[in-house]
């Protein structure tokens, strides 16, 4: 006696919940993909709620520091990142440079408490394609995304017009700003060439060449300078 053949029955799955954030590619080209970087879950938490509420945009994954966001933008490969500016361990425009060398195609957007020109111009010189306060509307915060996602450069209106001002800062490079980083965090030459995998000799050079950029005489001012101007977070 034959057994009639029984058809599975057809099963429809949200693409969102059959979403693997290990495969980048795997998220539909119609969303725009983030990567919400900040040192709190529930700032991070009240973000992804926002963002998701617009059906074009899909959040792929968080960081709580510096040192994550590089690593998760590099597996990822978000279109957009939306990361705070102050840090642990390596502050927003620091983690700009890093992910940027291994990303190009993902745009940054900083969001930050500080409206001070010297921030602003460090996150921009980094690479970053937006630059928002922290206390933007929401909408804007949704529109900013998106803008970023299509090469806009975008900041916060209460900002003014900075992108192009008058004055040159200087730059430091992407390895200089971590050494700065680590003095302002108090660690000695030798705690900072076993944390970067560089001999003493070479940090030295660093911290010479930092000082000598910036126009300081001693780590004192370095380090005052350097918070000062938003060139640090504070761990």
């Amino acid at each position: 006696m034959r057994h009639a053949r029984v058809r599975a029955p057809h099963l429809r799955i949200s693409p969102r919940l059959t979403y693997d954030k290990d495969e980048p590619n795997a998220m539909s080209d119609a969303a725009i993909t983030v990567l919400l970087v900040d040192d709190h879950s529930l700032v991070r938490r009240g973000f992804r709620r926002l963002l998701e509420e617009d059906s074009a945009l899909c959040v792929v994954g968080e960081a709580s520091d510096g040192h994550e966001a590089v690593e998760a933008a590099c597996r990822l490969r978000p279109r957009v990142v939306v990361m705070d500016f102050a840090l642990p361990s390596m502050n927003g425009a620091v983690a700009t440079r890093h992910i940027l060398k291994s990303c190009p195609g993902t745009a940054v957007l900083v969001l930050s408490m500080h409206s001070e020109v010297s921030y602003v111009r460090t996150c921009l010189e980094a690479g970053a394609k937006g630059y928002l306060l922290k206390n933007a509307m929401d909408l804007e915060l949704v529109a900013a995304v998106k803008r970023v996602a299509a090469n806009e450069c975008v900041l916060d209106s209460r900002l003014g017009s900075l992108a192009a001002g008058p004055e040159s800062q200087p730059s430091l490079t992407t390895r200089e700003m971590e050494v700065l980083q680590l003095i302002v965090n108090g660690r000695s030459n030798k705690e900072i060439a076993a944390m970067l995998g560089l001999s003493v000799n070479t940090v030295s050079v660093h911290r010479a060449n930092i000082m000598q950029a910036l126009g300081m005489h001693n780590t004192a001012e370095l380090v005052v300078y350097a918070i000062r101007q938003g060139l640090v977070s504070i761990a």
